[in-house]
């Protein structure tokens, strides 16, 4: 079926429901960013294949609403497809819940399907059928009713992470969450994000593709805890070391009439950002709204999981270095193309001891590909390397001692001034941040300005954030902290930096039909001293690969980058060399000579 099929079907069951506007998000029901192929159902009702974005399908219209990482992407994937983009951010661009507005009829109807649908942004829907008069009808998937092809849903087993990874035993996690709980006055507490589930209890699976997660929902109480979970994943070692934590193993699906039925009397907590609306909204019981307490937790990382996510990021490293060698080497070649490239950089990572999978779908993108900003290569579009211009790759590994996160552009031979003086822009962007020294309490908003102001001097941007929260072998975007200078409309403004955070370090420029560069490392939050103006902070950069100096005009530098460069080169040769062959050695050290 093509998409305008698709939403044609759809609209004939809307009709059947009475339903004036259907909203489709992109999450599965634990509010993930990365979803199974099952739970693409926005992907599969508008053709738009990238992470984030919400469609709304009424009688007359199908709109989707994408941020800026998305706009080029989206413009060609919905070209002809009758679906609408909306740039979300944009002037003139109203919100999905002002849209709703217009959309549903006095005494209408408004669709979406609760499960899949968070609590807080559906709530604000549900308040646009209050203002109308309309029902809501948040019970059926029909989306999932036209869908005859769906996929499966993946099953893999869950595995335990050893406190020699971890850092923490699941007790003494248990026990700070616990101690929270009674801090804000709640008997229990649900849990549906996969990424906190995972870190609490120390494990973890494979479920979907590229993210070390397992479908569960979990709610504690004062003394025990349910996991809702397909009890087959699991191990009898791993039952055992459960039910001695006071955790046992329930049906999948059972939370739902399980929260229905706490009594009223009870208090849950619960975070209304990462609970589904179906979950939150069938509950009798008092609730009590505030983020996760695992959130924070798991964001500041403990010395064991820095001293591992240190290991892993020399192991991937050693594979990027290698890569970036064989691509200068090998592109023009017949075969070549981002595809086998791609394939490549997959190939070198499990050559690492501890490599399990990608940490997400690799972006392999060449000339003006890099362009858009979340790009993926399909036979179809996949383009040739050539021994010339530039290519783009964002990748990471998921290693045991922790996940990765690396971008870099490298020069494959002949590259005008331009582009030259592009990178060297998004390089000193880059080296701008990771020299800062900030107050304690700042936050990612605060500090953005540093990598964009090289950018800005020269009339440059680019439309993303300049850096995310990393996880420790959960989900390579993981809340709360960034770095941005925008806060979206409605969104809370994200906690300050704390120690032990690691965030991703990426500015960038993109030149539509012409070229893309983005550079990325890891830093992780450190303190630096503290003065009688209080503590102040600092960043330690984890990543190590060589930047291309084939691709930068050293002039452009001042003296405190052309430094600050050349000791991370410095750093990146003693680090890396080590793991590599004489001849390979030889290569590095002219890529990581002084400038």
């Amino acid at each position: 079926m093509t998409v305008s099929e698709r939403t044609d079907a759809l609209r004939a069951r809307m009709a059947q429901c009475g339903v004036d506007a259907y909203v489709v998000p992109s999450s599965d029901s634990h509010q993930s960013e990365y979803v199974g192929d099952s739970f693409k159902a926005r992907e599969y009702i508008t053709g738009f294949t990238g992470s984030v974005g919400a469609a709304v399908i009424t009688a007359g219209d199908a709109a989707l609403w994408v941020d800026g990482r998305y706009y080029i992407q989206a413009e060609h994937q919905l070209a002809g497809s009758g679906v609408r983009m909306m740039k979300m951010g944009e002037d003139g661009v109203p919100s999905i819940t002002w849209y709703l507005r217009g959309a549903v009829k006095s005494g209408g109807k408004l669709g979406f399907y609760g499960r899949t649908m968070g609590y807080e942004e559906g709530a604000g829907y549900a308040s646009v059928c209050a203002e109308k008069g309309a029902s809501l009808e948040f019970a059926r998937d029909l989306v999932g009713e036209v869908w005859t092809d769906r996929p499966g849903v993946k099953s893999a087993p869950v595995f335990e992470l050893e406190e020699a990874y971890s850092g923490e035993a699941r007790a003494a996690k248990l026990a700070r969450l616990r101690a929270k709980m009674e801090g804000f006055g709640a008997s229990r507490h649900v849990l549906a994000t996969l990424d906190d589930i995972a870190w609490l209890l120390n494990l973890r699976g494979d479920e979907p593709d590229n993210r070390p997660l397992f479908a569960a929902y979990m709610v504690l109480d004062a003394s025990s805890a349910v996991l809702y979970a397909d009890e087959a994943k699991f191990g009898a070692q791993i039952r055992d070391g459960l039910r001695r934590d006071g955790v046992t193993i329930a049906p999948y699906d059972a939370v739902y009439a399980d929260i229905a039925a706490i009594a009223e009397g009870e208090t849950l907590l619960i975070d209304p950002d990462r609970v589904n609306y179906a979950l939150a909204a069938g509950a009798a019981c008092k609730l009590v709204k505030h983020a996760n307490p695992t959130v924070m937790f798991k964001a500041c990382k403990n010395e064991t999981e820095l001293r591992n996510i240190r290991a892993a990021h020399i192991k991937d490293g050693v594979a990027q270095t290698r890569f970036m060698r064989w691509i200068k080497t090998h592109a023009g070649l017949p075969g070549v193309d981002e595809i086998s490239a791609g394939e490549k950089l997959r190939e070198l990572r499990a050559e690492q001891e501890g490599f399990m999978y990608p940490s997400f779908g690799s972006i392999v993108a060449y000339m003006e590909h890099a362009a858009i900003i979340h790009y993926r290569a399909e036979p179809e579009t996949a383009k040739v390397i050539l021994a010339e211009q530039m290519l783009l790759t964002d990748s990471g590994g998921n290693y045991l001692e922790g996940s990765t996160d690396i971008t870099r552009t490298y020069a494959l031979g002949e590259v005008c001034l331009e582009h030259k003086a592009h990178y060297t822009a998004v390089l000193r962007g880059l080296i701008a941040l990771s020299r800062l020294k900030f107050r304690s309490g700042a936050g990612g908003f605060a500090i953005d300005v540093a990598a964009r102001q090289p950018l800005w001097e020269a009339g440059l941007d680019y439309n993303h954030g300049t850096g995310h929260g990393v996880g420790y072998l959960t989900t390579i975007h993981e809340a709360p902290c960034n770095i941005r200078w925008q806060i979206p409309a409605g969104k809370p403004v994200p906690p300050a930096l704390a120690e032990g955070m690691v965030l991703t370090n990426e500015p960038g420029v993109y030149v539509e039909g012409s070229h893309g560069i983005r550079l990325e490392n890891e830093l992780v939050v450190r303190k630096a001293e503290q003065t009688a103006f209080g503590q102040f902070l600092r960043f330690e950069t984890i990543t190590f690969s060589p930047f291309d100096t084939d691709a930068i005009l050293p002039e452009q530098l001042t003296e405190g980058e052309r430094a600050f460069l050349n000791d991370y080169h410095r750093q990146v040769f003693e680090l890396i060399s080590p793991h590599l062959d004489s001849s390979e050695q030889d290569w590095l050290r002219e890529y990581t000579r002084p400038i």
